[in-house]
Parts: structure tokens; sequence; C-alpha cells
């Protein structure tokens, strides 16, 4: 170690940012560590097990000073009863000793090299943790690296992220050299360096990417107040205006459509419907069924269920297709959505009137043979006189007979008179 060695040294901590005292220290540990390998190669017979060194180098001229310390093994009484006692080295006493030029040079500097490059590793990663640690839920541009069937690597620039395959959408194929934009979800340190994992389709995406697309909501106008996603497939968002003269729908629409567009193609062809924000449940549900026009709905805060009404035609259109719509619409609000169109409702509605009237109708049935049965008790001589005023009726076919038979003589008449009774 020289002077030379400490202006390197201090050049690195302006370069890389790496603090003089970090380097200085990992210098000093690792020259003990050193001497004490180099010590036992020159006294193979010495018990090094109770023998230790501590070097220390000068921070301006850059000499190296070393010192021999006596170590005793002492026992450390447990702390708690679900601890065991423990076993330390204390240092009895340390005397310098002389570090010889054949250390100072060829293991010196090959020790030297290997503490600064370690240093200079360790210190990069821990910059870039720090450096990404704090931006979990932010969203970043990558590069596509490597695509397998588990994840997917992206290049950040420092470091590379992780796309697991569940955070993945899977309508989207991802090609070497695409660049593509992700949200973080996680950041944690690793053996070697710094664990990014992003995510693809995780709501955080669709919200950070309005953000950057619209003004508004970066500063604070306008809000996205509910984000409910399908990946791939289609998203809906519910947005508020904190300022009265604002529209916050055509806010996050943009003119003619380009400010929604430029989401929508970074998420390959993604449907996005963006609603507005009401405090209403009603009012929010209907919304949220949008673009389906609703006619009524009533909710029931006890169990949480919102029962809507539409126009028959919109009864498809509603639900979406394999229900898509009304299952983004309940993620949306947080509530249980029951559709139905106007001709079910009003079916329901006549249900409970329809079951009543059978019951009305049985017990008139069932009094009816008791009066039936009464009455001939009470009037038998009436029914007992309709009886001769039916009997005149029946002659009327020998009446026609006899008709025919006086007018035999003139057949063709007869045949006439025949035929027309006969229809008659």
């Amino acid at each position: 170690m020289n002077a030379e060695m400490i202006a390197a040294l201090r050049e690195l901590e302006r370069e890389k940012g790496i603090a003089f005292e970090t380097i200085l220290k990992g210098l000093e540990e690792a020259m003990a560590s050193a001497y004490k390998t180099w010590w036992k190669q020159e006294n193979p017979t010495a018990d090094d097990d109770f023998v230790s060194f501590r070097a220390e180098i000068d921070p301006e001229t850059g000499d190296l000073r070393m010192w021999k310390q006596d170590l005793e093994e002492i026992d450390v009484p447990a702390v708690d009863e679900a601890s065991e006692p423990t076993v330390e080295m204390k240092v009895l006493g340390e005397e310098p000793v002389e570090v010889t030029d054949d250390f100072k040079g060829r293991i010196g500097a090959q020790t030297a090299k290997q503490v600064i490059f370690q240093k200079l590793r360790d210190a990069e990663r821990e910059m870039t943790y720090e450096e990404f640690a704090g931006r979990e839920g932010d969203v970043v541009t990558g590069i596509v690296q490597q695509s397998e069937r588990r994840y997917t690597l992206l290049d950040l620039g420092k470091v590379e992220a992780l796309l697991p395959q569940a955070e993945q959408v899977p309508s989207e194929p991802y090609r070497a050299g695409e660049r593509m934009k992700a949200f973080i979800t996680e950041v944690r340190r690793g053996t070697k360096g710094p664990q990014i994992v992003v995510s693809r389709s995780h709501p955080g995406l669709l919200k950070s990417l309005f953000a950057l697309e619209v003004p508004e909501i970066e500063e604070g106008i306008v809000e996205i107040r509910a984000v409910a996603r399908e990946p791939g497939h289609r998203s809906k968002i519910a947005v508020s205006s904190n300022e009265p003269g604002v529209d916050p729908v055509g806010a996050c629409v943009g003119p003619k459509g380009s400010r929604v567009r430029m989401v929508v193609n970074e998420l390959r062809g993604e449907k996005i419907d963006v609603v507005p924000w009401s405090d209403n449940p009603g009012e929010l549900v209907a919304n949220a069924l949008q673009p389906a026009k609703v006619k009524e709905v009533r909710t029931d805060e006890a169990t949480g269920t919102a029962q809507v009404i539409v126009p028959d035609y919109q009864l498809s259109l509603a639900i979406g297709k394999e229900g898509q719509n009304a299952r983004l619409a309940a993620r949306l609000t947080g509530w249980r959505i029951d559709i139905k169109s106007e001709t079910q409702a009003s079916e329901e509605s006549r249900a409970p009137a329809a079951a009543e009237a059978p019951a009305v109708e049985t017990a008139t049935t069932e009094e009816a043979p008791a009066r039936t049965e009464a009455a001939p008790e009470a009037s038998p001589e009436p029914v007992a006189a309709s009886e001769p005023e039916a009997a005149p009726e029946a002659p009327e076919p020998e009446v026609v007979e006899a008709q025919v038979e006086a007018s035999a003589p003139e057949p063709d008449v007869a045949e006439a008179t025949s035929t027309t009774s006969t229809e008659t």
C-alpha cells in the first residue's frame, strides 16, 4: 500500500459513489485474513485457533501495520430458556508484528485487487437495490432478453427484471429485442444482486399508463377511483374529477380518443371502458355496466346485492360475452350484480298474484259440490217439473219424416226439402 493506492481509492469514490471508508475497512479485514494465512504457512506447528491478526492502513500515506492478537474462549450464558449457551473468543492482548516486503508486494497486491473488485460489485448491487427499492408500483421500460415457458427476462439497463409466467398475459407474445413497459411488483435482495419482479397483468399497470398519458391525473385534477381488469381482453376504470369544470371521462379519452388509444396500443389491443365514478351505489352500478343502458337499479346494502333491470334488447349487452361485462362491473363497484330484463322483472312481479289465484279457485271448487248437493233437498219439485218441458222436442224428427212421406208423389220437391232440412 502506498499513496498512489490511496489516490486510486479516492478516485473510485468519486466515480462509482463508493465511500472511501468502506473500501479502506474492507482492505484492512482482507489484509488481516491474508496475513493469518501467510503466517500459518510460515509456522505450520503453531496453534492458530487462539491467534488472530488486526490490520490498520493509514488513510493518508497508505502504510500497513499489523497486530497479533491472543484469544481466549469464553462461555456466554443463555439469554432465556429457549436459547442455548454460546462460545465467544475474547482478546487477551495484542502485539505489533513486522510486515515483510514479500507480503506487502505479491500477497498484498493480489489481496487488494480482489477486495477492491469485490467491494465494487457489492457497492453497485447495493446502489442498484436502493435505486429500485423505493420504486415498487412504478412502470419501467425494458427490452426482452430471454423468453422461456416459466419466465421472461427484461433488460432494464443496470439490472435484469424477472417477468414470471403468473404475471404474464397469455395472449401476448414476447419476442427477443422487443421493448415493453412493465409494472414493478417486488424488489428483494439476492446473492447476485437485487431481484426485480415485474408484471404485465397487474391492474396497477393500467392505472400507471393512464397517469403517463393523462396530465390531469398526474396533476391530481382527475382521479382513478377503481380499476377492474381481465388482462388481454377487457378492462374498466372509474374516474372522478376534483374540479367541477373538468370532465374526467373526456380527459382520459382525449381528443378523438388519442390518449386512451396509446394505452390500448401498449396493452396490445386490450379494450378499455372509462366510466364516471359516483358516490351513489345505484348510479355507480349503472355506469359500470356501460355500454349497456340501465332502466332501474335496486340496491340492498345488507346483502351487498344490486338488482339491475334493463330493456329486453339490452340484456345480452349488459351481461357481455360469457358474463364478462357483468363480472367486470361487479369487481369495479364491489357489489354483487343481478341483471334481469323488463319481461323477467314483470313476470316475477306477477308471480305472487298468480300463486294466490289457484288457491282461491281451489276453495271455490271445494264449496261448489256442497251447494249442488244441498239444492235438490230444498226444492225437489222444480227439478221434477223441468223434465216434461224437454220431452216435446224429441218428436221433431217424426214431423220431418211425415212431411217427407206426404210429399212422396213429388220426388223432386221432397229431395229438395230433405236436403234443405239436412243442411239446416
